[in-house]
């Protein structure tokens, strides 16, 4: 039976509280065991250990550098294929002669005793080739290095390796030739009249190669055409050529191409860079060469001393007078309407007016040092007197002609 005295006892222990504590059965989870109903203690949530959170974030990581490595990868293999595509498609368009800009005529000359190399530098000039390498190296594997014949062959370049080989082996033309001299001071009309009588070309056909031609120089490109009379006036170098004269056309764009490589040999890398060093452009440095070449041809040494007094009248703070150069031999250019006339065109003339020689070239280019003259006369077995002023120049004159040698044009 139910005591209340007994049940209260059960609080004797724990005065302090005035009433129980209670639960809800809510508050926790519980099991059922043998001695009826056990409370489990409250634990919190299971995780993960820290390195073992740290395995899996370095994993993904991982995994993220995998993945952009992946793509990173893809992208330059197909760049490099597209790179290799390309490269093929070149090279093949190169050896088979196809692609854009085909269908130009060439005319190639080919010298006895050339090697292929440059054979091949003479094809990449007249646009025959695009990579004087490939054709080396063609000719070298197939075996036909040193088969080519000399002589002068005009395709077009549609050709590939293959064709131009087997022409070149089998084709060669031994064409006719005549030996020209080019002398110094020799003008344009001058040069026509010697191909001509020489049978090289035509006056005609000779023009027209000068305006139509391919001449792959750099010097060709800074000729302002619109300036002066003829364009390769001065460019074509004076020297003794075997020039061919088969055809009168072919041969007249031949010869000038000729002409023109010897200019450029002439012009080597110190020479140019020389030319750099004085401000000057290499058009107006052949301009001067053709006025020392007028004034100074029959007497070399004297040469850069003459290029030094013109360079003076038109650089030196010293020179008081008008900046020309008053050379005497200008007055006769036929041409240009009194602009190649140095007494009334102030500075250089618009251009060449004779075709210089290598001494009047190197005398432009490098004038003599610290040479102060304004005036120069020469007596009449070319000696030359240098003055500074313009009365010492006139004294130097009248005392020439007190002793019978001042020069008389006859």
């Amino acid at each position: 039976m139910y005591d209340e005295n007994k049940n209260e006892n059960l609080f004797e222990g724990n005065s302090e509280k005035s009433q129980p504590e209670t639960f809800s059965i809510d508050d926790f989870d519980y099991l059922l065991g043998e001695n009826g109903f056990v409370v489990p203690e409250e634990q919190d949530e299971p995780q993960e250990p820290p390195a073992k959170r740290k395995s899996g974030v370095n994993k993904r990581i991982n995994s993220a550098k995998k993945g952009v490595k992946t793509v990173i990868w893809i992208a330059v293999i197909f760049a490099v294929s597209i790179l290799l595509a390309i490269t093929i498609l070149l090279l093949a368009s190169e050896f088979l002669g196809i692609g854009i800009n085909r269908g130009k005529q060439c005319v190639i000359e080919i010298e006895k005793g050339m090697s292929t190399a440059q054979i091949a530098s003479e094809l990449k000039e007249q646009d025959a080739i695009s990579s004087k390498l490939l054709f080396r190296l063609y000719s070298k594997l197939s075996g036909k290095d040193g088969t080519y014949q000399y002589g002068v062959y005009t395709f077009k370049n549609e050709l590939g390796y293959g064709d131009i080989a087997k022409m070149l082996q089998t084709e060669g033309a031994v064409a006719e030739s005549v030996r020209v001299t080019i002398p110094e001071q020799a003008s344009m009309d001058d040069i026509m009249k010697l191909l001509e009588e020489s049978g090289v070309c035509t006056k005609s056909d000779f023009r027209n190669a000068v305006k139509n031609g391919t001449y792959d120089f750099d010097f060709v490109k800074e000729i302002p055409v619109s300036e002066v009379h003829y364009k390769f006036e001065g460019y074509l170098f004076p020297d003794t050529y075997e020039f061919y004269c088969y055809d009168s056309a072919e041969c007249a764009e031949l010869a000038i191409r000729k002409m023109l490589q010897n200019l450029d040999n002439k012009l080597t890398a110190e020479v140019r860079k020389q030319i750099e060093n004085s401000g000057y452009t290499i058009h107006e440095v052949l301009t001067m060469a053709s006025v020392v070449e007028l004034e100074a041809s029959a007497s070399k040494a004297e040469m850069p001393k003459v290029a030094a007094v013109f360079y003076n009248r038109l650089e030196s703070p010293d020179w008081k007078g008008p900046r020309r150069l008053e050379s005497d031999p200008t007055m006769k250019y036929p041409y240009g309407n009194d602009r190649y006339n140095t007494y009334k065109t102030e500075g250089l003339p618009p251009g060449p007016l004779c075709a210089p020689s290598e001494s009047a070239i190197l005398a432009a280019a490098s004038p003599e040092e610290s040479f102060t003259a304004t005036y120069f006369v020469t007596d009449n077995k070319m000696n030359f007197y240098y003055n500074n002023s313009l009365s010492a120049h006139q004294k130097t004159i009248n005392n020439l002609k007190a002793q019978g040698k001042w020069y008389v044009e006859n």
